[in-house]
């Protein structure tokens, strides 16, 4: 096992209390040395906060386990393509590497339809972004997630 794997495995660790809290199960864990630093899930619906992404919550953390806002030396594992808000935080926190599971082509800004990390020359910082690290298990637990979902919808509500 790669060391990208070990620390993906992680996020889906964080993911999967996402899941289990209702939350479109994505975890996020930030790594510097070596050794996690800071983690993330998911809590737009527990906190009634759309900016309550797993890169956001993970990045607060870290920038509190280093003291500073700036994320050099560090690297950003998580389990879905960062959308366009966390994609741009994580130009602003400067990590020196970013690398995620499942692909988004719709939604990701790190290679889906744009690469705001990378391609985007107005902007302050770059860094190297690597996608399909454990990208079959990250895809799993989010249709493993929306297919019971679906299936709660269509009972409808219990009596």
């Amino acid at each position: 096992m790669t060391e990208d794997e070990r620390f993906m495995q992680q996020a889906l660790l964080e993911a999967a209390k996402a899941g289990r809290a209702g939350e479109v199960p994505c975890g996020c864990v930030i790594v510097k040395e070596g050794k996690v630093i800071a983690r993330g899930w998911n809590q737009v619906e527990t906190l009634k906060d759309a900016t309550a992404h797993a890169e956001m919550i993970a990045l607060t953390a870290a920038e509190a386990a280093v003291g500073d806002w700036r994320l050099e030396g560090c690297a950003v594992y998580v389990t879905k393509e960062p959308c366009p808000m966390c994609a741009g935080a994580l130009v602003h926190c400067r990590p020196s590497r970013v690398v995620f599971g499942m692909a988004d082509p719709r939604g990701g800004a790190c290679g889906g339809w744009i690469n705001l990390l990378d391609s985007n020359p107005p902007l302050n910082h770059r860094c190297p972004v690597e996608g399909g690290v454990l990208a079959e298990e990250c895809g799993e637990q989010f249709r493993n997630f929306f297919r019971q979902a679906r299936a709660l919808q269509k009972q409808g509500p219990s009596e």
